[in-house]
């Protein structure tokens, strides 16, 4: 149960585990689609700056972030779940700012209380040719949201136990642009959460478990 003060401990944890080396890779394999571009893709001169937020709040007892649903439309992500997120912008001041300024836009995000803990670590997409930072946050209540039609069909709240689970991990072949792909998953809400998100959801988790082993150390 998440009440003020365990989610204030889980925000503090969180925080203390962000500070030392990420797991990276070594958890990004898990949930890896095995993908010929992505074996052959280097980054580029072309290659792009992007961020996402993964935002923490506390709701009914229990630990919650925010995934979006993409709307259909003609590129690599269409339909896809995923963190609120996009581009750098030169007015940007950091990655950090463009995952706020990007939740703010897609979901509506009032960024009054958003406390920034950390980021995990930046992951190259070959489809897209970007390089996204994952920007971990948290909120202390519930935020409202507000998606913009143009760049979210869907928001899912998304329980941190509900994802923790092992029992939602699974695998599926799915056909990206002719090429036939093997795509490990988190099967949530109906839908298949795979590729660049489930690999930040990995190391994510990997994080936050080593955190929970920490406490459990220090008793």
């Amino acid at each position: 149960m998440a009440s003020a003060g365990s989610f204030s401990l889980f925000t503090n944890q969180l925080v203390d585990n962000l500070k030392y080396p990420l797991p990276g890779e070594a958890a990004h394999v898990a949930m890896q689609a095995s993908s010929k571009l992505r074996l052959s893709a280097k980054p580029n001169n072309r290659t792009r700056k992007s961020a996402v937020l993964i935002l923490f709040y506390p709701h009914q007892g229990e630990i919650y972030f925010p995934l979006i649903l993409r709307p259909a439309y003609d590129g690599v992500h269409s339909g896809q779940v995923a963190f609120p997120g996009g581009r750098y912008e030169l007015t940007d001041e950091s990655l950090i700012r463009t995952a706020l300024r990007e939740a703010q836009e897609e979901i509506g995000l009032r960024l009054t209380d958003v406390r920034i803990l950390g980021t995990l670590t930046e992951l190259f997409i070959p489809p897209s040719n970007f390089y996204v930072l994952p920007v971990i946050a948290t909120i202390p209540y519930r935020p409202d949201f507000y998606p913009d039609p143009r760049e979210v069909e869907d928001i899912f709240e998304i329980k941190l136990n509900e994802i923790s689970d092992a029992g939602i991990i699974g695998a599926s072949y799915i056909q990206i642009r002719g090429e036939q792909i093997h795509a490990p998953h988190y099967d949530v809400h109906g839908y298949k959460i795979w590729g660049a998100t489930a690999m930040m959801i990995s190391e994510l988790l990997t994080v936050i478990n080593a955190t929970n082993e920490g406490s459990k150390n220090e008793k």
